[in-house]
């Protein structure tokens, strides 16, 4: 009998948990992942590899990387805003020091670096919208962890068309894949108190060669593998040198955006710009 009454009270237990097939709660718990629901800047930080994918021949180590994406929630209509910046530095693979230029093995020359600075990188993420409701696809993993699981798959018209820019383009079209996994504990995410959950993730990246390689339509890609976590220190727990090039070259990046902008940058709309101004030849 004593056996059957914990048995039961085990039972009733998971019962009280969290359940993220219930749309309202798989909102509540993702935004609070994602961010703060309080409204107080979320920097999460990452880094890792960046690996060339070329068919018929090995890959190379091309860079050791990092950055970091700074930004906060604001409710608005159903849902939140959620308002970000977004920083990423090429290293040397060797030394991890921060580049500037960068000598092409594929060509055979050397180029200036041109770091990511997308300012916006914004959404907006409804609790509903008609008969849709949200529901961000989720693993239960063993030991009381839960993985969110954002597959980004990308296809769009490109900010630097292959026809206007051969130097700098492979094709009119920008196809490329964004995948993450964001890692929290499922007591962390039942504990009500908590406006933002303490988190670790992993993203994997593959895409076209970046603009300022000059690459053209050479065969081949990109692959990003790093992993990281939400900082519970802000940017102000940044490597040292990454703040210093962050206040040196763009200081408005040590803070979240304060309003809604569109459209959100990439790293070939910015070097578009760049190109139109007359800062790269």
């Amino acid at each position: 009998m004593k056996k059957i009454i914990i048995a039961l009270f085990l039972i009733a237990c998971v019962g009280f948990g969290i359940d993220l097939t219930d749309s309202a709660e798989n909102f509540d718990s993702f935004m609070r992942t994602r961010g703060d629901l309080s409204g107080e800047e979320v920097v999460y930080y990452w880094s890792g590899s960046i690996y060339s994918f070329v068919p018929g021949e090995r890959s190379r180590h091309l860079f050791e990387a990092d950055g970091f994406n700074i930004g906060r929630l604001e409710e608005y209509d159903n849902g939140y805003m959620l308002l970000t910046r977004e920083v990423f530095v090429y290293r040397d693979p060797e030394t991890g020091e921060i580049l500037n230029d960068w000598y092409n093995p594929f060509t055979e020359d050397t180029v200036d670096i041109v770091h990511v600075w997308n300012n916006p990188v914004n959404s907006y993420m409804p609790r509903e919208d008609g008969d849709w409701q949200f529901s961000m696809p989720y693993t239960i993993l063993p030991n009381g962890n839960v993985s969110w699981n954002l597959d980004i798959l990308l296809a769009y018209p490109s900010a630097l068309p292959v026809d206007t820019f051969p130097e700098f383009s492979c094709s009119n079209l920008y196809q490329g894949a964004e995948l993450f996994h964001f890692f929290v504990d499922e007591e962390d995410l039942e504990n009500e108190s908590l406006t933002s959950v303490p988190c670790n993730m992993s993203w994997t990246r593959f895409g076209q060669w970046l603009p300022w390689m000059r690459m053209g339509s050479r065969s081949g890609y990109i692959v990003y593998h790093c992993a990281g976590s939400k900082l519970p220190g802000g940017f102000d727990a940044l490597p040292e040198d990454l703040k210093s090039l962050v206040i040196e070259e763009h200081p408005e990046f040590a803070e979240a955006p304060d309003e809604w902008v569109s459209p959100n940058e990439t790293s070939w709309s910015y070097f578009r710009k760049l190109l139109d101004s007359g800062e790269i030849q």
